[in-house]
């Protein structure tokens, strides 16, 4: 098979590069990045991609739409991963896989700069000096109501700083022996402080010693005959103790390293997990899981594996451990300690140690089930996504979709929403929001909708496939707009179904009102999305996000427009 005009053009110059290390971001017709690569020979990486050799589905469709190549070289192997993990920032390649991690997870922060610190729950801190952090937790830790637990337990204070200063007397909790009144000198900073360190021990491996002393606590009510007080302490010991049991491990052997993640990945025949079991002074935190196509894996799956925890390590100072444990070659592992090393210089990353066996077959297993699950119970966006492609006929699996939706009411304010989703995801640092021009004619959906695609062509980097909040006249509006600008680009719509009438008025077919459809042009009838649960959530949830974003911003202009003629 000879190869075609273009890649044997990009054949010759990629024989030209030098045999160093570096990145090469290449580009589509429109000059947009679509992959950028990292390589230890860039001559030999970016050659491969077109000379015959066998390549796969993913490499091949990424050929057919490159059109040029640019190239970065670096010192050093580690000084790539840096470079390609910054260019992928920067330019959001379309065939990248990208970390997608959109829960916030919570912490347990406690300030000692500030007097009579208290145990603060966050969702995003700052590393500062004499605070101590511990976390993140991950879903099931409980970790809220281990903190109202320890707070009343300990007497420590749960109000802001503001309220302490400004504190004369004594509030409710310390006539209900919740808290020890330090705002108005009702405690010793001293005993205090021991308070909160005796609390803080469930979170650096001593729990034992907070238990101690909430027994201390129960059997010393009890033998005083405040029942109620035994009572609650007993309940609360029953929330500690379940705590510790799963999230502290007690195992001797693992006193030496009580900072570390265990990495595993579970390959199937659609998608490829990743988990990662987290352990922070002794404390599992749980785990977290990654999944991608299998398309989406361009290399190999160890290259696929330590560019992914690269990313993940670099996002996220407060993630990384001492230690990382793999199942994967020693090379991949020495490949990615040395990078991470330009950055956190205590890392190790390693084989699993045979003492730690059983928890990397529970990281594998968690991989492996989360994926079960997820296929399972039909939440795989993946197979939404390529529904949507057989329903369109495209070549490839669409990844940037972006839906939109205009408010106006009689004419006035007219404003409109850009929603968009990387892979069934929201990528919300995408959204937009246009203020559109106020007509004199009021309402004109193609002078609107030309406006608004005007604009968003001008922005670049656009989608795989519009979604339009509407029926078929607002899919042809929107066509045929993109039409005028020589824009070929999918265009679908999402509508709920209309009840039937017959000719006297009455219904003579019930239709449920939330039956949402997929217009899809040139399709006789529309698609109904119930048929496929994963392209269900995808397209309703785009068009929830693209009402709730247009509407603010609508209600916050005719609030303007209505305050100013006042």
């Amino acid at each position: 098979m000879e190869l075609s005009h273009k890649t044997q053009k990009l054949l010759e110059k990629s024989k030209l590069l030098p045999e160093v290390p570096g990145c090469y971001l290449m580009k589509n017709k429109l000059e947009q990045v679509i992959y950028v690569g990292k390589a230890k020979n860039l001559k030999n990486r970016v050659q491969s991609y077109f000379n015959q050799s066998v390549k796969n589905a993913k490499t091949e469709i990424l050929v057919q739409h490159i059109v040029d190549f640019e190239f970065i070289i670096t010192k050093t192997d580690a000084e790539s991963f840096v470079l390609e993990n910054n260019l992928i920032k920067k330019f959001f390649p379309k065939y990248n896989i990208r970390l997608k991690d959109d829960k916030s997870y919570p912490y347990v922060v406690v300030n000692f700069n500030e007097p009579f610190p208290r145990l603060e729950f966050l969702r995003k801190v700052k590393r500062e000096k004499n605070k101590e952090i511990f976390g993140p937790f991950v879903t099931g830790s409980q970790i809220g109501e281990i903190l109202r637990i320890l707070t009343k337990s300990f007497g420590l204070r749960d109000c802001s700083l503001s309220e302490f200063h400004k504190r004369k007397e004594p509030c409710l909790l310390f006539q209900m022996k919740q808290c020890t009144a330090p705002c108005v000198g009702k405690i010793e900073e001293k005993n205090y402080l021991d308070s909160v360190n005796l609390a803080l021990d469930l979170f650096r491996s001593k729990g034992k010693k907070t238990i101690h002393f909430l027994e201390e606590k129960m059997h010393i009510a009890s033998e005083a005959l405040e029942f109620e007080l035994a009572a609650n302490v007993r309940d609360q010991l029953q929330v500690i103790n379940q705590f510790v049991g799963k999230f502290v491990q007690e195992n001797a052997e693992i006193d030496s390293v009580k900072n570390m993640d265990l990495v595993a990945f579970y390959q199937g025949e659609i998608e490829f997990d990743i988990s990662i079991y987290m352990m922070r002074n002794g404390i599992l935190l749980g785990h977290k899981n990654f999944s991608f196509s299998n398309f989406e894996i361009e290399d190999q799956v160890e290259d696929v594996i330590i560019q992914f925890l690269f990313q993940y390590y670099m996002e996220s100072f407060d993630t990384i451990p001492e230690h990382v444990f793999t199942h994967l070659q020693p090379k991949y592992n020495q490949e990615l300690e040395h990078a991470l090393r330009e950055k956190y210089n205590l890392i190790q990353v390693g084989p699993v140690l045979k003492k730690y066996d059983q928890l990397m077959s529970l990281t594998r297993d968690h991989a492996f089930e989360t994926q079960r699950v997820r296929l399972l119970h039909d939440e795989s966006v993946f197979v939404g996504l390529n529904k949507l492609k057989d329903l369109l006929n495209l070549k490839e699996r669409p990844v940037i979709l972006e839906c939109f939706d205009i408010a106006i009411f009689q004419g006035k304010s007219p404003t409109a929403s850009q929603i968009v989703f990387h892979n069934g995801i929201p990528d919300k640092k995408n959204y937009r929001h246009y203020h559109l021009t106020e007509l004199p004619e009021g309402n004109n959906d193609f002078a609107m909708m030309k406006e608004l695609i005007v604009r968003r062509s001008d922005n670049g980097n656009l989608p795989d496939i519009f979604i339009v909040d509407g029926g078929i006249g607002q899919v042809n509006v929107f066509r045929e707009a993109l039409k005028d600008l020589k824009i070929e680009i999918p265009v679908v719509g999402i509508a709920k179904s209309k009840t039937k009438k017959t000719k006297d008025g009455f219904q003579s077919e019930k239709i449920s009102k939330t039956e949402e459809r997929l217009i899809i042009p040139n399709r006789t009838n529309p698609y109904l999305l119930h048929q496929c649960r994963p392209l269900f959530k995808i397209i309703v949830q785009m068009r929830d996000e693209a009402h709730r974003f247009s509407r603010r911003l609508h209600h916050h202009q005719e609030k303007k427009r209505i305050f100013n003629k006042a």
